[in-house]
Parts: C-alpha cells; structure tokens; sequence
C-alpha cells in the first residue's frame, strides 16, 4: 500500500523531501518545527525520540523529522539519514560553550554516506538574546567555508518570532532539483 501510494503520490508532482532538524538539546528544533507548522509557538519539552510534521511551501512538500538532541540521543541520529536531502541545524547563538560539540556531530553527519547528497541549512537561533552570537560568528566557528560538498547556508533566525524562518525555507526550496 505505501509504495503504490508513494508512486502515484510522485507521478502527481507531489514529491515529498525528507528533511531532519538536529542539534543539541535546547537549540529550539521543535519550537522551530511547530512554527513552521502553526505560525505559533508551542510549549514544548525537551524530544525524546522524534516529533514528524508535513510542512507544505508553495506546493513543495517537507517531511520534517525533529530529533532529540540530548547527548544520550545524538549517537541514534544515523537511523533517522536514509533519504533525506536536507539538514537543518539548528544552533543555540547564546551557547558558546557547547559550539564545539554542534561542530562536531556537524561534520560527524556530513561525513556519513547517507547524507552524502544533503544539503545543509544553519539557524542560527536565539537573535533575540543579547550577547548573541552573530551568525557570521557561528559560520566562522564552524569554518562552514570548509565544506565543498555540500550546498550549505546560514540563516539567522528566533523560533518564538518566526523571524528568519521563512528566508531559510525559501533557501531549501531553492535547492529542489538542484543536483
């Protein structure tokens, strides 16, 4: 049943694109997905395993998957990589001290041969909060010049206003089709 749905779903021009939303825990990844979905800002509480929303952008259809990003978690994040053609981190701009850990499970993801074709969008979350960093900062830390293979781009953003939400979807329908 889900294959033939799946091919008549693709014949109909209705391609869904996996798209999985990482970063450690606190960042603001579900709060960012239930933006995306309502346009409100929902409660949450820190994700144990995933939360999985349909975001539909001018006819292109996402399939979001918002994983946990708690340290016991992160090392499960490779199951949730088959298929999916875009990552959306998203960094908390206030937490200076666990930049180096984002930097790490970044590239630790960008090395693993089922994201080989993704394409990566930064959020630089939390604009909002004095003393942030800026999102050139966070581009600098993560020397995301470095990464070649890989359509990438930085967008900053604040998930309880929504600003910058949208530009970063845009960017990620930008890139469909674009191989």
């Amino acid at each position: 049943m889900g294959l033939v749905f799946a091919k008549l779903w693709s014949l109909f021009g209705n391609q869904e694109h996996k798209v999985i939303i990482v970063g450690l825990d606190n960042a603001g990844k579900t709060t960012i997905l239930y933006q995306f979905l309502m346009n409100e800002v929902v409660h949450t509480s820190p994700t144990i395993g995933s939360n999985v929303e349909e975001i539909v952008v001018k006819n292109t259809h996402f399939l979001m998957w918002d994983i946990g990003g708690q340290e016991s978690l992160r090392s499960s994040w490779n199951t949730y990589y088959t298929n999916t053609e875009f990552i959306i981190l998203v960094v908390d701009s206030i937490d200076r001290e666990r930049l180096s850990i984002t930097k790490e499970e970044l590239y630790r993801m960008l090395a693993h041969e089922d994201l080989r074709k993704a394409a990566v969008l930064i959020f630089a979350n939390k604009q909002d909060m004095k003393g942030c960093m800026t999102a050139a900062e966070i581009s600098t830390y993560l020397t995301l010049s470095s990464i070649k293979d890989h359509p990438w781009h930085i967008q900053s953003c604040c998930a309880l206003t929504g600003e910058g939400l949208c530009q970063g979807l845009e960017w990620m329908t930008s890139r469909i089709g674009v191989r």
